[in-house]
């Protein structure tokens, strides 16, 4: 969702998403995407080589302990933010609850999302 939204808002930019430990787009976060005409279903997961980091100038992690997994090897990073986000996906209930929890989520990375842009500018 966080790729999805940063590209709609971010169009100057490159984003890249990556995983800890990268699973298939999950169907409740490609429909509270397609809610707001965010296409998500030929997107997959991916994990990020050392390779890739070499040109990164920002790197947002967003779940649990992603912050700490996620080694950062690249001494020219410019910034690194960690947005403490709840994990969706580990959420439980019937799917009525889930698409709700899905939806909050997306909301609270939007937020984020936004309030960078300003702090960038």
């Amino acid at each position: 969702m966080a790729e999805g939204l940063a590209k709609k808002y971010m169009k100057n930019c490159i984003i890249k998403s990556a995983g800890t430990h990268p699973e298939p787009i999950n169907p409740f976060a490609i429909e509270v995407m397609k809610e707001i005409d965010i296409d998500l279903s030929n997107h997959h997961s991916k994990s990020i080589s050392d390779k890739e980091m070499q040109n990164i100038d920002i790197v947002i992690t967003l779940c649990g302990d992603a912050k700490e997994q996620c080694v950062i090897l690249n001494n020219s990073l410019k910034k690194k933010i960690h947005w403490n986000i709840n994990d969706p996906a580990k959420a439980s209930g019937n799917n009525e609850k889930l698409l709700t929890i899905f939806r909050k989520t997306r909301d609270h990375i939007e937020k984020e999302i936004k309030s960078l842009i300003g702090d960038l500018n």
